[in-house]
């Protein structure tokens, strides 16, 4: 072989090795492999060609440039604090934290530089407006409703980035020192306003309840009345019915029936004592053992 065909031959493997490696290289160029948080921009001569999901992906070698590689992982900007005003003229500060994730790779690239602080910007704004909406109260009692809202306004205004926010909180609502001091003053009076309440009622409850009981006490003494002014009745009723049957002789039995009743009772006082009774006393209540006797 001579040293011509050698060289000929040494040309034409070196422009095989050549033609391999272009292949190869044009086949690797030709494919993408885009992780699965990810999404590329692909340009094609400096202008948007396609944006490539998750995969393998095919693109002309050459023409087409995987030019921007976004990720769509949810991120959190730093937290941020901004100076509110409310409606009732309160100053606060209100430390928030946003969460967000890239749905249109194509906008956010195209439409807006740093994504991060234009969302600060953005949901600064949207804090002050929202917070001059409400009262002081309401700020610390509807922070649900507010974060609500907050979320609400922040989609609005970052749709055109092709960005969803996922999450907006309101970390803590500061006041400043002179504020906080007039609300604990207030506090202060409210708690001893309540106290002053609950001894009043308190005092009110005592009253209503000694009242119940004399109330009570009455109508008990009143009911013990009625049923001894109705035995008595009943009393009178028989000794009525009595001497209506038995005449005279039943009245005279009840007389008799008295007296000796109150001569028991003298008899059984306390100490020692004389009784000293005229004789026709001691002659009638002679006549009143005969009755009784009699009745008996």
């Amino acid at each position: 072989m001579t040293e011509d065909q050698i060289l000929g031959l040494i040309t034409q493997n070196i422009v095989l090795v050549l033609g391999a490696i272009f292949i190869v290289v044009i086949i690797l160029k030709g494919i993408k492999i885009v992780p699965q948080s990810e999404k590329y921009v692909v340009e094609r001569f400096g202008r948007l060609h396609s944006v490539l999901g998750p995969g393998i992906n095919f693109i002309v070698p050459f023409l087409d440039v995987a030019r921007h590689k976004i990720s769509i992982l949810e991120r959190q900007l730093p937290n941020a604090t901004q100076d509110a005003i409310t409606k009732d003229n309160v100053l606060v500060q209100i430390d928030t934290s946003v969460f967000y994730r890239i749905l249109e790779p194509e906008k956010t690239v195209y439409r807006i530089r740093d994504v991060d602080g234009a969302i600060a910007t953005t949901v600064a704004g949207i804090v002050r407006a929202e917070i001059g909406k409400m009262d002081l109260d309401e700020v610390q009692s509807n922070r649900a409703q507010l974060i609500g809202q907050i979320q609400h306004s922040v989609e609005t205004a970052v749709d055109d980035w092709g960005i969803e926010v996922t999450r907006a909180e309101i970390l803590d609502v500061n006041l400043d020192q002179a504020t906080r001091d007039a609300m604990l003053q207030q506090l202060n009076a409210e708690r001893a306003r309540r106290a002053q309440v609950t001894e009043a009622e308190g005092q009110k409850r005592s009253v209503e309840l000694q009242a119940d009981a004399e109330l009570y006490a009455a109508e008990q003494t009143a009911k013990a009345r009625r049923i001894q002014a109705e035995a008595e009745a009943y009393a009178t009723e028989v000794v009525a019915k009595a001497i209506a049957e038995n005449g005279i002789e039943a009245a005279q039995y009840q007389v008799a029936l008295k007296q000796v009743e109150s001569l028991n009772a003298l008899g059984n006082g306390s100490g020692k004592q004389t009784i000293v009774l005229p004789a026709n006393a001691i002659e009638a209540f002679g006549d009143a053992f005969k009755m009784l006797k009699g009745g008996k």
